[in-house]
């Protein structure tokens, strides 16, 4: 069976991130002063093939914790659909 697997990789909450700040600043240039704490993140779709939901889960949270998703400087969720 094909699974569909969206990873979420996000900066840590404690760590600067330079694109989101760098993004907010040219937000507020343009006038959009209500938006605020803009953080810059990945989506990674993958099409897993398992025999159940729950060893995609498996699949793509080792993916996530080997190659997606750097643990020193981010965080990641996983969703199968």
């Amino acid at each position: 069976m094909i699974f569909s697997a969206e990873v979420k990789v996000m900066p840590l909450k404690e760590l600067l991130d330079p694109q989101g700040k760098a993004v907010s600043d040219g937000l507020k240039n343009l006038g959009l002063q209500n938006v605020n704490d803009v953080r810059i993140g990945k989506h990674i779709n993958l099409q897993i093939e398992a025999p159940s939901k729950e060893e995609a889960a498996l699949i793509a949270e080792d993916a996530a914790k080997k190659l997606l998703a750097n643990p020193v400087m981010e965080e990641y969720s996983v969703h199968i659909i």
